[in-house]
């Protein structure tokens, strides 16, 4: 008999907001992210994004291009213990929809693998604190002799790397994507809800619901929910709406 299997993304999705951005923090609080970086950089499209006159990925996208230049030469061991802080520390910040939902895959025995684009030391802390069978998250390359970061970046946040990390774990489980389930909010976690039967977007971003209509046979099994406050909406991807920044 296949595996039946529930595959999770991690930031906006299961967690409230980014652990990228709370590792991010600490870096800084840290002295390993210079003031300078944190307030030329990446504090003006914050800003922005806060303002809501700019989109959230532009503020992500700019502050991991800040983060991978910040931890070359930096030992693994110091963004290791920063990481099980933040875990420690945020790790009870989910959404309620798809932290019940994940409880409900476990009591169902279906395996819950997460795929996310957060460094694997972020998946794999919040994967354990879950019971989640299995994880592939972004790995950041470390010499062999130094254990000091290079600066190479294997990564787990697009399209491409998230399809090939979940054929990577059907063929390891045996899973049936005809029985299995994916959840996930932003573009990059399109071809993983588009590979299984039962997908649900949460908080979509813009890009993503776009790219789910223009995909019928995809836009008539997904399920589109959004959680806000202490409500929780299941809306139809059809009446969803937008305004331009």
């Amino acid at each position: 008999m296949k595996t039946i299997a529930a595959f999770y993304d991690i930031d906006g999705t299961l967690y409230r907001e980014a652990l990228s951005v709370e590792l991010f923090k600490k870096l800084s609080r840290n002295g390993i992210v210079s003031d300078y970086k944190w307030y030329n950089e990446v504090k003006p499209l914050y800003d922005k994004w806060v303002t809501r006159e700019a989109n959230y990925d532009d503020y992500i996208d700019k502050l991991s291009k800040v983060y991978h230049e910040c931890i070359v030469g930096v030992d693994e061991g110091v963004i290791k213990f920063l990481a099980n802080q933040v875990i420690e520390e945020k790790g009870e910040k989910l959404f309620r929809h798809t932290k019940n939902r994940l409880q409900w895959h476990k009591d169902q025995g279906h395996k819950v693998i997460i795929i996310s684009g957060s460094s694997y030391d972020l998946a794999s802390g919040l994967a354990k604190r879950l019971g989640a069978d299995d994880v592939a998250g972004t790995v950041f390359i470390t010499d062999p002799e130094t254990r000091e970061y290079t600066g190479k970046v294997i990564p787990m946040w697009d399209r491409e790397s998230k399809i090939k990390a979940l054929n990577n774990f059907v063929e390891k489980y045996d899973i049936d994507l005809d029985q299995s389930y994916a959840y996930g909010d932003t573009n990059g976690d399109f071809t993983m809800l588009n590979a299984v039967k039962y997908p649900t977007m949460i908080n979509p971003t813009k890009e993503l619901i776009q790219h789910v209509k223009e995909t019928p046979e995809l836009a008539a099994r997904i399920e589109t929910i959004v959680e806000r406050k202490d409500v929780i909406y299941k809306l139809n991807i059809n009446d969803v709406d937008f305004y331009e920044y």
